[in-house]
């Protein structure tokens, strides 16, 4: 486990180094949707982290957004090591200068996440979690907060890339549901970060229903339990890393509070279903 948290603890600072670099700089920008953007440092940085792990682990297989989408499909996970990769989460914050972007690698085996970092470069917070030896924000230990009642929670959310009305009518109905019980929502545009902070206790709650893939979650999903917060599926069943739906708080029972709200909503009609 020290291998693989030095290579990916490697390759994050690489492709980190980049990013920074290119903050705030002109981007040269794609669209993979109506909103959804690629860059070219996106390309880059996975270029980056893919060779350093292969390098280093040439048997191992890997699963990376932009290859994803290249490929038009997410490969099937497997009880093969599997490294897991985003390389820029946050791309629209990327583009706009918006500081909460990162590097995001897990690494899974027997579909278990066992090593998981989390990198911004921008405010240079770096997260970490192997499983079974608890969680760090740069090289200091990071636990969840203590808050057990939904009413004083602080939930973070985000607002993903589709638009039609049905989607944004399902999407903003869980909103506003939750807040009527919460202290407030935020939305930070990085489901991974959004998620670290709740591992480090600056936020109770984060769910997200149809974000990208398993890249978007590895490795904080590792990152949440070893801070020894919860992770489950936002209509409160168990949590699917291949699923596109994530659901993490501080504790089981907030979990199940949030659960008990969202599972009764409708979904959009593009939205992934609860497996």
């Amino acid at each position: 486990m020290d291998e693989y948290l030095r290579v990916a603890l490697l390759a994050a600072k690489k492709a980190g180094a980049v990013i920074k670099e290119s903050f705030h700089k002109e981007k040269l920008v794609e669209h993979k949707g109506t909103v959804d953007l690629v860059t070219e440092t996106d390309k880059k940085c996975e270029e980056i982290v893919f060779s350093s792990i292969q390098d280093a682990f040439p048997d191992h297989n890997f699963i990376g957004e932009e290859g994803s989408a290249a490929q038009g499909f997410t490969a099937e996970l497997t009880d093969a090591p599997t490294w897991m990769v985003d390389p820029v989460d946050g791309t629209t914050n990327f583009v706009h200068r918006f500081p909460f972007v990162c590097v995001c690698i897990g690494l899974a085996i027997k579909k278990q996440v066992v090593v998981g970092v989390v990198y911004n470069p921008i405010l240079d917070e770096l997260y970490t979690a192997v499983r079974g030896k608890g969680a760090c924000l740069n090289c200091e230990p990071i636990q969840v907060s203590d808050c057990k009642d939904l009413g004083s929670a602080l939930i973070i959310t985000e607002i993903g890339v589709t638009r039609d009305d049905a989607t944004l009518g399902a999407l903003f109905g869980r909103i506003s549901a939750l807040v009527k019980g919460a202290r407030s929502v935020r939305c930070m545009g990085s489901c991974a970060l959004d998620m670290c902070f709740v591992a480090s206790g600056r936020a109770e709650v984060s769910y997200e229903v149809g974000f990208g893939g398993p890249w978007d979650v590895a490795a904080a999903s590792l990152i949440v339990e070893e801070a020894g917060g919860h992770m489950a599926d936002p209509a409160g069943g168990p949590f699917d890393i291949m699923g596109r739906r994530v659901l993490a708080t501080s504790n089981a029972g907030l979990a199940q509070q949030v659960g008990a709200i969202i599972a009764p909503l409708p979904l959009g009609p593009k939205e992934p279903q609860a497996s």
